[in-house]
């Protein structure tokens, strides 16, 4: 199962995501992520978070849509200017879902305020991560629609 989490410019809630999601998930799920209008670069910051959560960011970057090395099965978009954008065609009939996280790389203030919105999108996208790999993916798996729900359903947690 490949999961592709979206932003806009994955350099960071979508990194966030990936390097979580690929350090949470059982053998057989891999994630990626991917943007519509690429930076081209990580946010240090993330990466930073990161490496401070013990999660390796080795070998991830910043890469378009159009890059990917595999067709997802699942997307997920955590940027709300993500939300709205079409998936390319060539994606098919992947199953999609909402996932909106405010963008800590967007605050401005002391070191302390962007600090405490890094850390309250990671301990979202990780609330959200962790409900959905404790689905009972063997039996939604069969029934998209059910999945799907669970999928909307988990985009609203809040830790």
């Amino acid at each position: 199962m490949n999961v592709l989490f979206l932003c806009t410019g994955n350099s960071c809630r979508s990194l966030i995501s990936e390097a979580l999601f690929n350090h949470l998930a059982p053998a057989g799920w891999r994630a990626i992520s991917a943007g519509s209008q690429p930076t081209g670069k990580l946010n240090e910051r993330a990466l930073a978070l990161l490496a401070a959560k013990g999660i390796p960011t080795a070998g991830y970057y910043s890469k378009s849509w159009a890059d990917l090395p595999v067709t997802p099965d699942i997307v997920v978009t955590v940027c709300a200017s993500a939300a709205g954008e079409t998936c390319p065609a060539y994606l098919g009939p992947v199953l999609r879902t909402h996932w909106g996280v405010d963008d800590p790389s967007h605050v401005a203030g002391t070191d302390e305020q962007v600090s405490a919105a890094f850390e309250r999108a990671y301990a979202i996208l990780r609330a959200r991560i962790e409900a959905f790999l404790d689905l009972p993916l063997d039996t939604l798996k069969a029934d998209r629609a059910a999945l799907k729900a669970e999928l909307d359903r988990i985009g609203h947690l809040e830790p």
